[in-house]
């Protein structure tokens, strides 16, 4: 099912993309086996799950090997979280001074409430002087690397940020903006608003806007494109069990800039069969192996992504369950050689939505967060707890 795909291409820095398509950080998911995977099927920047700065300041054992990357991968992109300038500056200057990264993103679109209850994550924006101290901190310990941010469009409606956020980053001199069209209180339910990133394009001229937000297919990237205007597209939630969603953007693309017409980038289009899927499955397990070096683990670790996988496919009950509980690649051989492998592709039951949306909900936010833009003194002293291991954005 690999294949490689050229398209229109995307400038962030000096790194040069064949195809306008990030990876989306998300916590537990985008470690470096899953990431190889994505690239199996298609072109694009892969970035590493969240990485707290401050622990990787304390050099935590977890947290040097998430920053490891597999020689395979390039460009390698780690995403940073952080709230205290000085410590992100100093994660920022570890990871190019050790030759740890090409690109670093910022995460400043977390919505998980243990975050942004202490001022993280979505919340931090508000406080829009120290949102552009971190990011012209990180800009300058990072020196060549190029430095982008990822953030949503604001706490609620009442409360938007991303306008005020952007234009800050820019001075700041970041590579590339990222808006996931959702407020913090949206978390990941109801449509994203694509039109936020229409207007994010039109005031951010001097850089690339990237959309994220319901990029389910191929054809979901070209309309965001064509739709805002926007320079490339941030991919989540849908390519959860389907790592040939990349592949898929990559013909769409083809298509969008006359490459391809549309009868042949349907003949690459994946539409896998069961036991396409199978043998995916059991190579992301593989990929996790080697990079937990163990198989015990690796086999609990993909066990979050058997649903994704067999959305829409005719595997029973006792199938999913067995998957579920297997310790071993011999052991999940077995269950996956009673499936039917010659079982089409079913189509829209495979694709769409997955991942929990959640419900909107009132966001959480330190007390009198929003009374001002700016930190009261002493404030940054109680932002230290937001520093959880959370994704999202």
């Amino acid at each position: 099912m690999s294949t490689t795909l050229t398209a229109p291409k995307l400038s962030i820095g000096p790194i040069t993309l064949d195809v306008p398509v990030v990876l989306a950080p998300m916590a537990g998911i985008t470690n470096t086996a899953f990431r190889r995977l994505c690239r199996e099927f298609g072109a694009g920047l892969y970035v590493s799950e969240m990485i707290t700065s401050r622990a990787l300041v304390e050099r935590t054992p977890e947290t040097m090997r998430l920053i490891t990357h597999h020689p395979s991968e390039t460009p390698r992109s780690i995403q940073l979280y952080g709230v205290d300038p000085a410590t992100m500056a100093q994660a920022a200057r570890i990871l190019v001074e050790e030759d740890r990264t090409d690109h670093i993103d910022m995460n400043f679109g977390c919505p998980v409430p243990k975050v942004t209850r202490k001022g993280g994550g979505a919340a931090l924006p508000w406080k829009i002087d120290l949102f552009r101290e971190i990011v012209e901190q990180v800009v300058e310990a990072a020196g060549p690397i190029p430095v982008t941010v990822k953030m949503r469009k604001g706490i609620d409606t009442d409360h938007l940020t991303y306008l005020e956020a952007a234009k800050a980053a820019e001075g700041a001199g970041v590579a590339a903006i990222a808006l996931h069209a959702r407020t913090a209180a949206d978390f990941y339910s109801g449509h994203a608003d694509w039109s936020a990133i229409t207007t994010l394009k039109e005031t951010i001229t001097s850089i690339p806007v990237l959309g994220n937000g319901d990029i389910w297919s191929g054809e979901d990237g070209v309309r965001m494109m064509d739709e805002t205007g926007c320079d490339g597209v941030v991919v989540g939630r849908g390519c959860l069990g389907r790592p040939w969603l990349f592949g898929d953007l990559a013909a769409a693309f083809r298509v969008r800039s006359g490459e391809l017409d549309a009868a042949e980038a349907a003949e690459l289009r994946a539409a896998p069969s069961l036991g396409d899927v199978a043998r995916t499955l059991r190579r992301h397990t593989e990929l996790l192996t080697e990079f937990f070096g163990d198989e015990d683990r690796a086999c609990r670790d993909i066990r979050k992504h058997i649903a994704w996988y067999l959305k829409g496919y005719p595997a029973g009950h006792e199938v999913r369950a067995g998957l579920s509980t297997v310790t071993s690649l011999a052991a999940m051989d077995e269950i996956l050689a009673t499936l039917d492998w010659e079982a089409p592709y079913p189509g829209a039951d495979a694709e769409g939505p997955r991942g929990r949306a959640g419900s909107p909900k009132k966001p959480a936010l330190p007390d009198r967060w929003l009374e001002s833009h700016s930190l009261e003194q002493g404030g940054r002293a109680d932002l230290a707890d937001a520093e959880l291991s959370h994704s999202g954005g």
